[in-house]
């Protein structure tokens, strides 16, 4: 089960789900269930990371609606056949966490030793892009790189999680590109400073283009990550060569940082990063979660 935040041609918001009919208006089908349950003080469901918020994003949710509303009356006119533009899978997220050399292979490729424990660091919710935007990159920064990534979202509140809880925490699984500004980095890693603004520019976080609930995936630790470049492939890892896990990662930030519904977590990148050029098509793809596709213009902010 995959499910997507999409807009209209209207410019109304919408949640859609995959399923063997097509792809679905889940907020339709949502009012028509809450009709069926006689839940009319129940909210209306725009954008999936209420769901996320209100704990209603899960398989279950999805299957049951789908199945009550399809006994009463035809899913086929709630099949989405006018054409719509993506939106991002969670829109404001309070934190976007990153992993740095949470892979073996890709900080040995950057000359990088392996951290002792989890090493941390953030982007800043505008740098987010939904599939098949574009990334723009400012003139005069350099070498920029795509770097895929597994993405988790959370989905309950909490401090100080230990390990055998962590799990619990997490609502669904999406694809991001973790660009950076590779020159800028090194020269700002060489003086002491932060990677706030490498790792930070407007469209320098691509994600999505579904969000699948955690219980859909059957093993977040054993996931083939695959980039591409204009068809070349640049990136091939799996999941499974992790430093830390991702019961590890919830445990170790939640010690210093109250994790909220719908902040994100990005899990580090394989080895294989390299430049990314205006007129680029990059598409990243995740085993169970789809394909990430997006294009690459020169330009800074809008």
């Amino acid at each position: 089960m995959k499910a997507f935040s999409y807009l209209t041609t209207k410019g109304e918001p919408r949640i859609g789900v995959q399923t063997p009919e097509g792809l679905l208006n889940f907020t339709q089908l949502w009012g028509y269930f809450k009709e069926l349950k006689n839940f009319p003080r129940a909210p209306e469901l725009p954008f999936l990371q209420l769901m996320v918020e209100l704990d209603y994003f899960s398989e279950e949710t999805f299957a049951e609606v789908i199945a009550a509303v399809g006994e009463y009356r035809s899913l086929d006119d709630l099949i989405i056949r006018e054409p719509f533009s993506w939106q991002l899978p969670v829109q404001r997220p309070t934190k976007i966490l990153c992993l740095g050399r949470n892979y073996r292979a890709h900080a040995a490729e950057l000359n990088n030793t392996v951290p002792e424990a989890p090493m941390y660091f953030a982007k800043v919710p505008s740098s987010l892009l939904p599939h098949q935007g574009s990334i723009r990159i400012p003139a005069g920064v350099g070498r920029v790189d795509h770097e895929l990534e597994l993405a988790l979202v959370i989905g309950k509140r909490g401090a100080n999680i230990p390990e055998s809880k962590a799990m619990e925490h997490v609502a669904g699984y999406t694809i991001a590109n973790d660009v950076t500004a590779r020159e800028m980095q090194r020269e700002e890693q060489k003086k002491g400073k932060p990677w706030t603004l490498a790792k930070g520019m407007d469209t320098f976080c691509p994600l999505g283009p579904w969000l699948v609930p955690a219980g859909s995936v059957a093993d977040p630790h054993n996931l083939t990550l695959e980039l591409k470049v204009d068809g070349e492939v640049r990136q091939k890892g799996s999941t499974a060569d992790m430093v830390y896990g991702i019961p590890e990662l919830i445990a170790y930030i939640s010690r210093f940082m109250t994790l909220e519904p719908g902040d994100l977590l990005l899990t580090g990148t394989p080895e294989g990063v390299g430049p990314i050029l205006p007129g680029n098509r990059i598409e990243g793809t995740i085993a169970e979660l789809g394909t990430l596709e997006n294009g690459v213009v020169q330009g800074g902010s809008n």
